[in-house]
């Protein structure tokens, strides 16, 4: 039985010409965009597009069914208008404490997907340098629900959104990169680092990752702003540790796995059971956070 995400996919294909820009604008990966389409298909017992070299177009079966997508997707999307408003996610606002990775990487497509559904409700953001200090502030009361590294012993809810990995950037001419996706950190043991602000949390992650591999990292240079350490490595001052999810999609520096691996379990926290506003905003998080896009993963692939 045809799904409302089939018909979503049918009609993004069909509005953008394109299954590359609507999984781009689905945030999702163009093989399971494809997937779904032949499911639709399937079902309704015949191709519904024709697939040529540079754009899409509709078989007869498709415009009779292009209407009757449509239509489901606004009856469905005026049933959820129905539901928001009888529970108060028409409006408001939402507080919401980060770390700072988390805001360049993983919080951005989850904030498109969240005003798209609920735009009329505000999102006030707080940012903090340090896991510790998004629990204390937390704690303290600041927000609705706080999104950053798994709070230790944390006595309201917690849910886990994914496992977020590290990269090691360095120039595109480094040779240690040519040929390669991983690089053991040991070999990079006598370089000098972009390196963070001791304030902030990233600080003790590329510290232990480099005790874990026999070694104490050298500062070239120290950064408060997280999103220049991946930008400085590029340009050559040093390899940097960063989360894969903060690189830009148009970036020249070369991205290797470091061995031994670099993970960072990513939550969203609650202090107490959550009002429906929140657990909505949970419930996005789940759906759109962005641990590593695919964008990364595509340059992390051997081969």
């Amino acid at each position: 039985m045809a799904t409302l995400r089939q018909f979503e996919y049918l009609v993004t294909v069909v509005d953008t010409g394109s299954f590359t820009r609507a999984a781009e604008l689905l945030h999702v990966t163009q093989p399971a965009l494809s997937h779904q389409v032949r499911a639709l298909e399937r079902d309704a017992g015949g191709p519904l597009l024709e697939r040529l070299p540079r754009a899409v177009r509709l078989t007869p079966m498709g415009r009779a069914m292009l209407p009757h997508a449509r239509a489901a997707l606004a009856d469905a999307e005026r049933a959820r208008s129905a539901a928001r408003q009888a529970s108060g996610l028409e409006s408001g606002e939402l507080q919401l404490a980060t770390v700072y990775s988390a805001s360049l990487g993983v919080l951005p497509p989850v904030l498109r997907a969240w005003r798209r559904e609920h735009g009329g409700v505000r999102i006030r953001l707080f940012e903090h340098r340090h896991g510790d200090e998004l629990k204390a502030s937390m704690a303290a009361g600041q927000a609705d629900v706080a999104v950053g590294p798994a709070p230790s012993d944390w006595d309201g809810p917690v849910h886990a959104l994914g496992v977020e990995e590290f990269v090691v950037v360095l120039p595109p001419d480094d040779p240690v990169a040519v040929g390669s996706t991983r690089v053991e950190l040991a070999m990079l043991a006598d370089r000098g680092w972009v390196h963070y602000s001791p304030e902030n949390g990233l600080s003790e992650v590329l510290d232990g990752a480099c005790a874990s591999a026999g070694f104490q990292a050298r500062a070239a240079v120290r950064s408060e702003q997280t999103a220049a350490a991946p930008m400085l490595a590029a340009a050559g001052l040093g390899p940097a540790l960063v989360p894969a999810n903060i690189i830009p999609k148009q970036f020249d520096g070369e991205l290797l796995r470091p061995d031994p691996p670099v993970h960072r379990t990513l939550t969203a926290y609650t202090r107490s059971r959550p009002d429906p506003l929140t657990a909505a905003f949970v419930d996005t998080l789940a759906r759109r956070a962005a641990v590593l896009p695919d964008h990364v993963r595509r340059r992390l692939a051997p081969g």
